[in-house]
């Protein structure tokens, strides 16, 4: 993959973790590329939506599915700037993501490299090439300052 590419697709997932951090979410964006173009996005609105599962993965996988018609994206990768919970982890397995990329690690949250590593787990049906740490400085940098500032 080009770096190029890699650092669009990040970027553009870091504006939408921004917006939802604006929108007072967590802030957290996914992209979902196929074919090297983005097909669908997301982040993080479950207080706005007053859905707990609009994680930003979750409205990512919903909108790509839409778009393609389809509900498995195997031939799709997912951009996320943080490590995905295990909810968020077993709709990526269900939705056969080819590859998932992150941005920080949620030693707290996560499931992918942390907690209870869903992919490696025997009752996984489908594990993405993982990729962690690209835009993870600037990831963890906006989930600091959103917490710093609620706290404040």
């Amino acid at each position: 993959m080009v770096m190029d590419q890699a650092r669009t697709y990040m970027r553009e997932a870091l504006q939408l973790a921004q917006k939802a951090a604006d929108d007072g979410e967590v802030p957290v964006g996914a992209v979902v590329v196929r074919g090297g173009e983005i097909i669908a996005e997301g982040r993080n609105q479950p207080r706005a939506t007053g859905d707990p599962t609009a994680h930003a993965e979750i409205v990512a996988l919903r909108a790509a599915a839409a778009k393609l018609g389809q509900e498995k994206l195997t031939d799709c990768d997912l951009w996320v700037t943080l490590e995905p919970c295990t909810m968020c982890a077993g709709a990526i397995s269900h939705a056969r993501i080819k590859r998932l990329y992150y941005g920080a690690t949620d030693p707290k949250g996560g499931a992918v490299d942390s907690g209870v590593n869903f992919f490696a787990a025997a009752t996984c049906h489908h594990a993405p090439e993982v990729y962690a740490g690209f835009g993870e400085t600037e990831s963890a940098a906006l989930l600091r300052d959103f917490f710093k500032n609620r706290r404040l």
